[in-house]
């Protein structure tokens, strides 16, 4: 029989505990559970260092306390390994980077259509009702090892309306960034990336007065007035951070 193997990530215990222990009960199933995102991300690591990988993860929507759907964690420092992920949604999303054979299914107290969409936007596979039965969410850990996308039926037009939005806001912003050259597009990978000025300028071989101009004109093409509001238009557009660390910068042989 093939045992599939489900991660239960909810900093509720006695929920967790609960449907861990009810999905354990299935002659196919295994199942673990971790109380917070990085306690997740450690048992993914763990396991998959093991040659035991986990098939679905299904997490909790509303993991950690105060998290806001869909703003990602803190950037961390440009020296320091990255934080294991701690809500539900930027769990998805760290799990889709790090695991990409791992199914994920978010477990929610309430259907709402645009943290849906940014679930399956983040990677999700799923979005179940936390109180749907036990027999209906096995139908779904099931559909989504057959590559099947699994959402409330009453959801589905609120999401596909999301999903169309975000796709518009998506292709305005990819507009707006090819209208950069190739140096202010560097500029803006670096952004992205969280560097300020200084750094830009040592990586590019810039002057600080030189990067200033080229960060101006950007927040100019793009039509914001902040740095926070490039970098969140860029991700839209699907720009890449620059690479922090073992990557090769060219000297261009263009004028600065």
């Amino acid at each position: 029989m093939v045992r599939i193997r489900v991660l239960v990530v909810d900093d509720h215990r006695i929920f967790a505990e609960s449907l861990a222990a009810a999905l354990a009960a299935e002659p196919d199933v295994d199942v673990s559970a971790a109380g917070s995102g990085p306690a997740a991300s450690r048992c993914l690591d763990r396991a998959a260092a093991e040659g035991r990988r986990f098939d679905v993860l299904l997490v909790d929507a509303d993991l950690g306390a105060g998290a806001v759907a869909g703003v990602p964690p803190p950037r961390p420092p440009v020296s320091g390994p990255a934080p294991p992920p701690s809500d539900g949604i930027a769990l998805v999303a760290g799990v889709r980077a790090a695991h990409p054979g791992v199914r994920t299914v978010v477990l929610a107290e309430r259907d709402d259509p645009r943290r849906a969409a940014l679930a399956l936007q983040a990677g999700a596979s799923g979005w179940v009702a936390k109180d749907c039965s036990l027999s209906r969410l096995l139908a779904v850990v099931r559909g989504v090892l057959r590559e099947e996308t699994h959402l409330p039926p009453a959801l589905l037009t609120g999401v596909l309306r999301e999903l169309t939005a975000a796709r518009k806001h998506r292709t305005d912003s990819e507009r707006l960034v090819e209208s950069l050259t190739p140096r202010e597009h560097e500029v803006l990978r670096c952004m992205v990336a969280g560097l300020g000025r200084k750094d830009v300028a040592a990586r590019l071989f810039l002057s600080p007065h030189t990067v200033r101009t080229h960060m101006q004109n950007v927040l100019g093409k793009l039509g914001v007035h902040s740095t926070l509001a490039a970098v969140a238009l860029a991700r839209r557009a699907g720009v890449r951070p620059a690479e922090l660390a073992g990557d090769v910068v060219e000297r261009s042989g263009q004028l600065a």
